[in-house]
């Protein structure tokens, strides 16, 4: 296929299915506590806006749910499908933090799903809140176990190799390794600031179409709220984790950077805009700020870092991807931070719902966290090339014995799989996102009265509710 090796096309295969992958946790990660504060802020303050709000959200929280678990398998399989020698290698600390995930996470989430999605007429308020908690506090265990195993073959701790194979002895060091606080505070962060894009950008939709009621006028502001606190949050978080990459991987650090070499006694500018050429050993076209370079990744005007050419041609990651991948990412976190302080004059204004422009521009930045997150995981991943264990395994010791047919067939059967399966949850949630949230007729029905009626919710069912008999008696 196109003259790739097994190996390049075990890579793209990888890719392509966590990159489905990724973006359904993400949402499943934000969504699950914005259901926790919508649930806690209906119980303290009663008020009907917030129970239909979580109504709303909690079935396209379902639909995401099924779908992150089902994209979730596919990735298990994959490391003793194509990548069988790292499974060998490494089984005994990856493969352990996996099954901690089942354990903790997945068990937790799946026995209190259940009673968060249909036990409105079935338990208590207090119960159903517990729920909701408990599967909120499962996304982010579960984060913590996949970042652990990530994180470890980012920076190895605490392991021996004996006998040619991975034997953990320190426990403690495997999973609190270098990276792991930094990468789990940047991936949670992402998480919320992504399903704050997306929620504030359906309330941004519906407000351009005419659908100004206070039920979308609530998310569009929680959601900003939101954006407004964790957009500067995140870019002092990524600047600490660049900090620790430097310390830790060097080369991707130069390869984020398109930097080559260090002259003594310069600095090292920020390259802006650029195209790194790996053959020439250089950076093209590029649009530089002296000395910035070494003041962000140093904090001295003159202070210098490994360029690419000081590490073997065969240990150098592809600049020419990192470096654009890092730039996508960042440039979008400083459009987030735009939204979130544009929002924040807008409210002062007392024109955050009537100003088009500023409901278009979080329209457009409604994708922007997940493909902020797909960049950010590209310039991770990629970066750490040539190792899938940095510097302990290299990645073409790793994949399996395939044939490149087979893997071109594969690859082929899980594109075409992957957009007809996902294409339509995708479609199918973004219908119950363009539906909107029910708004309540004006009427003598009481909060408590319509909360007592109200069948369960139904996440899976696309069907209007006014169909439902029984939920006609209700509303």
């Amino acid at each position: 296929m196109f003259d790739l090796t097994a190996l390049e096309l075990a890579r793209i295969q990888f890719g392509f299915t966590i990159s489905f992958h990724i973006v359904f946790p993400a949402i499943t990660i934000g969504l699950a506590s914005y259901l926790v504060v919508l649930e806690a802020l209906w119980l303290w303050r009663n008020e009907i806006v917030y129970r239909e709000l979580y109504y709303f959200w909690s079935k396209i929280f379902a639909v995401n749910f099924a779908m992150g678990v089902v994209s979730g398998l596919v990735m298990a399989y994959q490391f003793g499908t194509n990548w069988s020698y790292f499974s060998s290698f490494a089984g005994s600390i990856t493969g352990p933090l996996l099954a901690y995930e089942v354990l903790t996470a997945f068990f937790l989430e799946a026995g209190f799903l259940g009673v968060m999605l249909f036990g409105w007429n079935k338990v208590g308020p207090g119960l159903h809140f517990f729920s909701t908690v408990m599967v909120a506090l499962g996304t982010l265990i579960s984060t913590s176990w996949i970042l652990a195993s990530n994180s470890w073959m980012q920076t190895p701790q605490g392991f021996e190799i004996i006998d040619g194979r991975v034997v953990p002895v320190d426990w403690l060091q495997v999973i609190f390794n270098p990276s792991f606080s930094y990468r789990l505070a940047h991936m949670t962060i992402a998480a919320f600031l992504s399903t704050a894009l997306f929620v504030g950008a359906s309330g941004a939709w519906h407000l351009l179409k005419g659908n100004d009621t206070r039920a979308v006028r609530t998310m569009m502001s929680m959601a900003m709220w939101m954006v407004l606190a964790v957009a500067p949050l995140q870019i002092l978080i990524g600047d600490l984790h660049g900090l620790n990459t430097l310390k830790h991987q060097p080369a991707k650090i130069a390869a984020m950077e398109g930097h080559w070499e260090s002259k003594p006694g310069e600095g090292v500018p920020l390259i802006l805009f650029g195209w790194p050429d790996m053959e020439a050993e250089l950076t093209r076209y590029a649009i530089a700020i002296p000395n910035l370079g070494s003041l962000i990744l140093t904090h001295e005007w003159n202070g210098q870092f490994p360029g690419l050419k000081e590490f073997a041609p065969e240990d150098r990651p592809n600049s020419t991807i990192v470096f654009w991948s890092f730039r996508i990412m960042v440039g979008l976190g400083f459009l987030m931070l735009l939204l979130g302080v544009w929002g924040l004059w807008l409210r002062w204004r007392e024109r955050l719902y009537q100003s088009r422009w500023f409901l278009r521009f979080a329209l457009v930045m409604g994708p922007s966290g997940l493909t902020a997150i797909l960049a950010g995981w590209y310039t991770t991943e990629i970066g750490r090339q040539p190792w899938v264990i940095y510097g302990v395994m290299r990645t073409k010791d790793a994949v399996s014995d395939h044939a490149a047919l087979v893997l071109s067939t594969t690859l082929i059967i899980f594109i075409v799989m992957y957009v007809v399966v996902f294409g339509t949850g995708v479609s199918y949630m973004l219908r119950l996102v363009g539906r909107g949230p029910k708004e309540r007729e004006p009427d003598d029905t009481t909060d408590a009265d319509l909360l007592q009626k109200r069948r369960p919710a139904r996440p899976l069912s696309a069907a209007p509710d006014a169909i439902d008999p029984a939920f006609r008696q209700g509303g």
